[in-house]
């Protein structure tokens, strides 16, 4: 219920254990789907205000909860004011109306991931190519992949896939790899933040995304920010009332993935590749 719509943000649980337990403005759904009961964990697939910024205010609720994030994430958990810095830059007076309050968490309640381990009963996997501090959980025993935004966003009942490329961290080629990390757990279910379960086709869903991440890189490449900013929108519109939807679907996407912030990521992207691609003077 991010901003009152249903099939934007999701919160995960798997054995009393939250993954990815969304923005603080959100919290309260998170709480009334608990029962108000303290969460075994909190597990974060890394620290975007989408996915983490409630993680604070879970923790000043109850001070004895666990949070596992990745190593490059820990720090900015810890100490959000850079964070909340480039927040503020992005977002500008909306930052509170659209993420809440983003409160530190302290450093003994955080525990530090960086892929490989077994975490309550879930493998760990480092991710990067989203964020450079993205990993993935995988629980054997359900065969579900919790993905947070390596798998892309798709919005139910859509088909359409849009990868989420907002700067600083897009890498095209370490996301693709991320993307093998995934499948090589095989799993038979995919489990998005934005927004819901893949069950019906894993393996065609992760080619899905590596293919239309590559497209956008491409075509970002070709345009301006303007070009690309309205022509994605026009794209994902047409895409969805090809599909025979609209409305409530096209807001939910464009408010998962706003346009904005795709051209950046990718271009941010193609000027670090040709710096470290241009030859040695």
């Amino acid at each position: 219920m991010h901003l009152g719509r249903p099939h934007v943000i999701g919160c995960w649980e798997v054995d009393g254990a939250l993954v990815d337990p969304g923005p603080e403005s959100s919290l309260q759904t998170v709480l009334d789907a608990i029962g108000g009961e303290q969460p075994r964990a909190v597990l974060l697939t890394h620290i975007h205000l989408d996915h983490a910024a409630a993680t604070g205010a879970m923790v000043r609720r109850w001070p004895g909860l666990e949070v596992y994030v990745h190593e490059r994430g820990a720090p900015h958990l810890i100490d959000p004011s850079k964070l909340l810095a480039s927040a503020e830059r992005l977002y500008g007076d909306r930052l509170n109306y659209l993420w809440g309050e983003i409160l530190p968490v302290p450093e003994e309640n955080v525990r530090v991931l960086s892929g490989g381990e077994s975490v309550l009963g879930m493998e760990v996997a480092y991710t990067p190519g989203h964020a450079s501090h993205h990993v993935c959980y995988f629980h054997e025993e359900s065969g579900t992949a919790f993905c947070g935004d390596v798998a892309a966003c798709r919005i139910p009942p859509s088909e359409l896939v849009v990868p989420p490329t907002p700067p600083p961290d897009i890498d095209v080629e370490v996301w693709g790899e991320s993307l093998d990390t995934v499948a090589a757990w095989r799993p038979r279910r995919l489990a998005l933040t934005h927004f819901g379960a893949v069950e019906d086709d894993v393996p065609a869903h992760i080619e899905k995304v590596r293919a239309k991440l590559r497209a956008e890189a491409e075509l970002a490449q070709q345009l301006s920010k303007e070009e690309y900013d309205s022509d994605n929108e026009d794209r994902i519109r047409r895409a969805l009332a090809d599909e025979g939807l609209g409305g409530d679907t096209v807001e939910e996407l464009l408010q998962a993935v706003p346009t904005a912030y795709q051209w950046s990521g990718l271009d941010r992207y193609w000027r670090k590749k040709a710096e470290r691609e241009a030859p040695a003077a």
